[in-house]
């Protein structure tokens, strides 16, 4: 298995690059329309990955690819490293660190939120709003719902939590009756 590391150094290459040309959003555009060219047929990737087949062979499948589904220069010429140094396997762990750290240089956070129950848009925007204030920095929230929780919420911003669900509450409650 190919340590993060790694693949994150693609992705920050990648990041590097496209930032300098300022073509960090067609860059962005190109590879979520491969991702979704890899996962609707999850073969493209195995065959690319394949030891069976000549690297020639991969190399014309991948342009062929590029005519059907025409990308910018630096995009095709990235896919093209990753095929020669047999790393198209992680296409999509490499995807996900040129999301994040291109959002990183534009100031943008991510935040996952877990929540008792769906948001509304609203409140998507004021909690969004909330956190900005909170970090200093743009923030993107990424719900999912987990009604376990029982209410209230988790975010978790980086490596920070802020836990305020209802579920996290009472078992805090519980600790302290025993321990009374």
């Amino acid at each position: 298995m190919t340590p993060s590391a790694v693949l994150g150094r693609y992705a920050r290459s990648l990041v590097d690059i496209a930032f300098e040309k300022n073509i960090e959003d067609k860059v962005a555009e190109d590879l979520k329309t491969y991702c979704e060219i890899f996962s609707a047929v999850p073969d493209v990737i195995e065959t690319f990955d394949s030891p069976a087949l000549p690297h020639d062979v991969k190399e014309k499948l991948l342009a062929e690819l590029a005519v059907r589904y025409p990308i910018n220069a630096i995009t095709s010429n990235f896919l093209r490293v990753l095929l020669q140094h047999n790393r198209i396997r992680y296409f999509h762990e490499i995807v996900d660190g040129f999301m994040k750290a291109a959002s990183e240089r534009k100031g943008i956070v991510s935040a996952q939120v877990m929540a008792a129950a769906p948001m509304s848009q609203q409140e998507i925007k004021s909690l969004e709003a909330r956190l900005t204030g909170i970090t200093g920095k743009a923030v993107n929230v990424e719900l999912q719902t987990d009604a376990g929780l029982l209410g209230g919420m988790v975010v978790q911003i980086g490596s920070t939590i802020f836990d305020g669900s209802i579920r996290t509450r009472l078992a805090e409650m519980k600790r302290r009756l025993k321990e009374a």
